[in-house]
């Protein structure tokens, strides 16, 4: 997969925080070399998040969020400013831009705190510097208690290439799972992919994680072959010997499970997403809370990418199928999806989250913070549908 091709899920997220005309826009302008936010000296120009693919050196595939200020004020400020604190929660990166002399320093040390909580690293950006010389960069360090303040004019480029050294640093402390398909294979073996291409598959298309365990076990120079679950016996039967692996959709998990021959591993591309996406740990200790469930239950399923649900929907039907049957059908499921996830969780049981393939790393184990904190378990679909048909412990999950 070619850089400019990276999923825009798979790319660092480095967002611009700060007051109304601190400047954050021509920051993204300075950053890109191009007009790519509209620029102007009345206070509120940006009103909705604006993400732009960059490649950034010692990072790599980036996108900057450009976001409204969030000291906007009236009705409208307000909603500005909820999408603000949303995108606050799935960056890897907060600079929080100031500039001018540190009037009151309250929002920026509170927002430096909210990140600090949700665990995402901050730089401070002072702004302007072209100005004032620099000479309110000092007294802005010490209103914020901050060990440095990168100094930069979005105007002249001054500090640019400071600011992009501070940036890399901090993303070569970023903690990834780089290897998808994790220990589970390894170069020479022999894989099998089962992916069923009905109604929810995109026409002409393979949908990402397909695509992207493909790439990962290319790389790591495995034999991929692929099947959809109707001609997987065929597919088996070719083999001189027994696959490696093999990876399915969790959809057909029961139905691909009782083919695999006794010496192979078995996964689902949810199961390795998990993993790659959050914290695989916590998803497999919400699947034994899965299994404890009261028939008078509360539980939300979520799913990351917003679509036109259509029949036979994994998260709108099947799971809320299997999980009625097993339990009753007095048990209470909600479903969101995007980014319409709840601020409390504490109404609910369980939380069923989808591979997340669309989202960031540190969207979901934001997610997977918010719901330890309210005492919430979690897991995921391919684990939940692996423990409701009884196989989660023939399942194979990557370290």
């Amino acid at each position: 997969m070619m850089k400019e091709e990276t999923p825009r899920a798979n790319r660092f997220h480095i967002g611009l925080f700060g007051r109304r005309n601190s400047g954050k826009s021509s920051l993204v302008n300075m950053l890109t070399g191009q007009e790519v936010a509209v620029v102007s000296d009345v206070p509120g120009t940006t009103t909705d998040v604006i993400l732009k693919n960059i490649e950034l050196p010692g990072i790599g595939a980036s996108v900057l969020v450009d976001t409204a200020g969030y000291d906007d004020e009236g009705e409208l400020g307000g909603l500005r400013v909820k999408q603000t604190v949303n995108a606050a929660r799935w960056v890897d990166l907060a600079l929080i831009v100031v500039s001018g002399l540190p009037d009151g320093a309250e929002k920026e040390k509170a927002w430096g705190e909210r990140f600090q909580a949700d665990d995402i690293p901050v730089l401070y950006i002072y702004n302007k510097v072209d100005e004032d010389g620099g000479s309110h960069a000092g007294a802005w360090r010490t209103a914020l208690g901050a060990t440095d303040v990168v100094s930069v004019s979005a105007r002249t480029g001054e500090g640019r290439d400071c600011l992009l050294s501070a940036m890399a640093e901090v993303y070569r402390r970023t903690d990834e799972v780089e290897d998808l398909t994790g220990n589970l294979v390894g170069e020479g073996d022999t894989v099998v992919l089962v992916m069923p291409q009905d109604i929810q598959a995109p026409k002409g298309r393979l949908i990402l994680p397909q695509v992207q365990t493909l790439r990962n076990l290319l790389d790591k120079r495995c034999t991929a072959l692929c099947c959809t679950a109707d001609r997987l016996p065929i597919t088996l039967s070719v083999l001189s010997s027994p696959p490696s692996l093999i990876i399915t959709d969790s959809q057909v998990f029961p139905a691909v499970e009782a083919l695999c021959p006794p010496q192979t591993r078995l996964t689902s591309f949810s199961v390795l997403f998990a993993r790659y996406k959050g914290d695989i740990r916590q998803f497999l200790q919400g699947a034994e809370a899965l299994c404890a469930l009261r028939p008078d239950a509360r539980v939300l399923i979520a799913e990351a990418c917003t679509h036109v649900p259509q029949h036979e929907d994994i998260g709108r039907v099947k799971l809320p199928r299997l999980l009625r049957r097993k339990f009753g059908e007095a048990l209470h499921i909600d479903i969101v999806s995007g980014n319409d996830f709840p601020e409390d969780l504490s109404a609910y049981d369980l939380v069923i989250h989808c591979g997340a393939c669309m989202f960031t790393r540190r969207h979901v184990l934001n997610r997977l913070r918010r719901a330890r904190a309210c005492g919430v378990p979690v897991t995921n679909y391919g684990i939940a549908i692996a423990a409701l048909t009884g196989i989660l412990d023939k399942v194979a999950v990557p370290e």
